[in-house]
């Protein structure tokens, strides 16, 4: 019995922690690539008009 619930935990459990890492993976991407951005495009004018 102590098996079963263990495999329903670990059933339950997978898709928030993959869910989780990605979402955690996407915005460690999306800060590099923002702050790359910055820097090739320091000096423009249109950094300004940048919401």
């Amino acid at each position: 019995m102590p098996g079963a619930v263990l495999l329903v935990l670990a059933l339950i459990g997978f898709p928030v922690v993959v869910g989780l890492s990605t979402a955690g993976l996407a915005a460690l991407i999306g800060f590099f690539l923002q702050r790359d951005a910055d820097k090739r495009h320091e000096g423009s004018e249109l950094i300004d008009v940048n919401i």
